[in-house]
């Protein structure tokens, strides 16, 4: 590059692979000089993975949140170039502190700030039309059942998953309905401590090109019970109050939002089970595999509800929940 008093500034780029989500991106940080940016890579889904991941970003950050802002904009050559939030996530920031809470905290209060988002009917990426949707009923059952069509078919190998998926599923849609909440909060989906970064004391927020219009306990649904850290029952338990006295449902029941919360639980872990071995399947990446044990952990306590007593009849009269608690695909 040269300068206006004709001297030469030479810069120095440097790139390096890292690792990636549980979606077919591939990110690389770029060095220039001391400065760094993420490239982010999709040869695949590239209007899901670039563009509304451009557009959710925008969103996030007109609305005074951190999340990584687009610099150069590629999207013809399945890229797009984003600022870098920094290599440490807030599993690393907590993973190792006694005292969880105070830092916890926070984190809730990123996602009530995010629930108060309001969104436009279209945005634009180039000349992409954009809108972000509402989760329905369909959504919900489209992501459980991936739970019957890639975690059971592994487990199980017999001819029963038919019968088995059509005897829960159907359990499942009044449980479904029986959902407190109306679809009208901003939602992340995929909303815990490894897409959050931390930099500087300052949260950010990345993975959120899911995001869509859904119940407000989904995301603190996802953090609380998220199956990449083993919390404690008294922690998750002040972490839930916390929420509600924070949030803009503090004048509802508490056991109001403890319905919604546990059937969204349940119905995210056990997407959960699914997605994880499909990764595992499809796609060769194994390093998930290892969270299926707890994940079941977690669905098992979320079925004490007598809301889901039903549902709990029929998981331990169809499924061997014992087993699968133990049982780590290999």
């Amino acid at each position: 590059m040269r300068l206006g008093n004709g001297k030469i500034l030479k810069m120095k780029y440097k790139l390096k692979k890292i690792s990636g989500d549980a979606s077919f991106r591939e990110f690389y940080r770029l060095k220039k000089n001391n400065k760094t940016s993420i490239i982010v890579s999709a040869k695949k889904e590239k209007f899901k993975n670039l563009a509304v991941y451009t557009v959710i970003n925008n969103i996030l950050n007109s609305n005074r949140i951190n999340a990584p802002k687009l610099l150069s904009n590629h999207y013809k050559n399945e890229m797009i170039e984003i600022s870098d939030l920094g290599e440490k996530s807030f599993y690393d920031h907590v993973i190792s502190k006694k005292n969880k809470l105070n830092s916890y905290k926070l984190v809730v209060k990123l996602l009530i700030k995010i629930q108060k988002i309001k969104v436009k009917k279209l945005y634009r990426f180039e000349k992409l039309k954009i809108t972000i949707p509402k989760y329905t009923l369909s959504n919900l059952h489209k992501e459980s059942d991936l739970f019957f069509d890639w975690y059971l078919k592994y487990v199980l190998k017999n001819k029963k998953i038919t019968n088995i998926k059509k005897i829960l599923r159907h359990e499942l849609n009044k449980v479904y309905k029986k959902l407190n909440y109306q679809n009208n909060t901003f939602v992340h989906r995929d909303f815990h401590i490894s897409n959050i970064m931390i930099n500087k004391k300052k949260l950010g927020i990345i993975d959120s090109q899911d995001a869509i219009i859904g119940n407000p306990l989904y995301d603190i649904a996802s953090l609380i019970d998220d199956v990449r850290i083993k919390l404690p029952g008294q922690l998750q338990n002040k972490l839930f109050d916390f929420y509600h006295k924070k949030s803009k449902l503090k004048n509802d029941h508490i056991q109001k939002l403890k319905n919604d919360f546990d059937i969204l639980s349940v119905q995210r872990n056990l997407k959960i089970l699914g997605i994880f071995v499909r990764l595992y399947k499809r796609d060769k990446k194994n390093r998930y595999l290892k969270f299926l044990p707890y994940t079941w952990m977690l669905i098992e306590k979320r079925l004490q509800n007598p809301v889901l007593k039903n549902l709990k009849l029929l998981f331990y009269k169809h499924l061997s929940i014992k087993k699968f608690k133990k049982f780590n695909i290999t």
